[in-house]
């Protein structure tokens, strides 16, 4: 693991049991849909790993659909479904500040005709169960939101959104973006009433470009894709097999979460204590937040001059959604801060390898960028 890495939030180094799951698997060459030996194995890669992700999720495994990620997985949640339920009503709800997947999603959605609804955050970054109850109507065909943000770490009211829909008399299907939870927290989506959910392999020391969606039995939604018939037509396309064995051996290199949140809780909670005695230095993420993210505004200094001053060091931070490309963050404008806040800006983001020396070592960064970069500034 590199010294003081803390953008886990945009990407996670893999572990070592994922490497050499993904090692062997690339022996394992044949086509999962072809019917000899070669194929049977790379099958029961594919299948073996759809398990695990099952257990974790308390699911079943043929509600386990793999993409390319959780990018595909939203877009196929969100336009799977609104395909699927459009005679049943034009309406869908989110939230201001979701990911990008979800976020542009939504406006080409609105593009086609449909009325989005977006419900602003409060001022601590979350969003009103009652803000749900006012927008959710029996017009609505789906409900799209964000376990954790990704930028803030905080919780959004996924747990409460199935009763409301179900109180509305509404058609919606209950769609959650939880590629910041998984892994992390405990989910049971069928408990919860969630219907599709979006999971990703690389925020949990997985490999890149693998994901996955769930729908749960019995909900129908439309393909966006074409092609054969893997994974009952609804996802084509050959399986990448040595992908699909990394995201299994990263599930099952998981641990005990608890122990992980709470190991994750022991550095955030130094790093607020450590960052409130620097001046200049405010805490954006509400005090009821993941323990994995924190987001932080160092004032006086651009969010992008300062993570570049860490690197030197190496220590690595973002200035937010890596997905935003150094743009300005559509989660901070959503919240409402002022310029000088907004422009110094940095999100940090632990694994369950992260330690307290590593955050000790991100403080004497910061201190020292104050020290140096704002004095010569003056």
């Amino acid at each position: 693991m590199h010294f003081g890495y803390f953008d886990n939030a945009a990407t996670t180094e893999l572990c070592e049991p994922v490497r050499q799951a993904m090692i062997r698997a690339m022996d394992c060459f044949g086509n999962p849909s072809s019917l000899y030996d070669l194929g049977i194995h790379s099958q029961q890669l594919v299948e073996s790993a759809r398990r695990k992700i099952a257990v974790q999720l308390k699911a079943k495994p043929n509600e386990i659909i793999f993409t390319s990620g959780g990018t595909e997985a939203d877009n196929l949640a969100i336009f799977g479904a609104v395909s699927a339920r459009k005679r049943l009503g034009n309406r869908v709800v989110t939230t201001g500040f979701e990911h990008a997947a979800v976020r542009n999603s939504m406006a080409e959605l609105q593009r086609r005709g449909f009325e989005v609804v977006y419900l602003p955050p409060n001022t601590d970054g979350t969003v009103a169960p009652e803000a749900f109850e006012q927008a959710i109507n029996q017009d609505t065909i789906l409900v799209s939101v964000m376990q954790i943000n990704n930028e803030t770490g905080a919780y959004l009211p996924v747990e409460r959104l199935s009763r409301i829909i179900r109180e509305k008399q509404a058609p919606a299907l209950l769609h959650c973006d939880a590629v910041q939870g998984f892994g992390k927290y405990s989910m049971v989506p069928e408990k919860c009433g969630i219907d599709l959910m979006t999971i990703s392999a690389h925020k949990i020391h997985g490999p890149k470009g693998i994901g996955a969606l769930y729908i749960r039995n019995g909900v129908r939604i439309l393909p966006q894709l074409f092609g054969g018939e893997q994974q009952n037509g609804l996802r084509p396309g050959t399986e990448p097999v040595i992908l699909i064995a990394g995201f299994g051996a990263a599930v099952d290199a998981l641990g005990n979460l608890r122990e992980n949140e709470q190991s994750a809780a022991r550095v955030k909670a130094f790093l607020i204590q450590k960052l409130s005695e620097l001046p200049d230095v405010i805490i954006n993420s509400p005090s009821l937040s993941s323990a994995y993210i924190l987001n932080v505004s160092v004032l006086g200094l651009k969010s992008e001059t300062l993570l570049h001053f860490l690197e030197r060091d190496g220590i690595y931070v973002s200035a937010g959604s890596a997905c935003a490309k150094g743009k300005a963050s559509a989660v901070i404008q959503a919240l409402g801060y002022d310029r000088r806040r907004a422009d110094s800006v940095l999100r940090i983001s632990m694994s369950r390898y992260s330690t307290v020396e590593e955050a000790q070592a991100l403080v004497d960064g910061i201190l020292r960028a104050q020290q140096t970069l704002i004095h010569t500034k003056k």
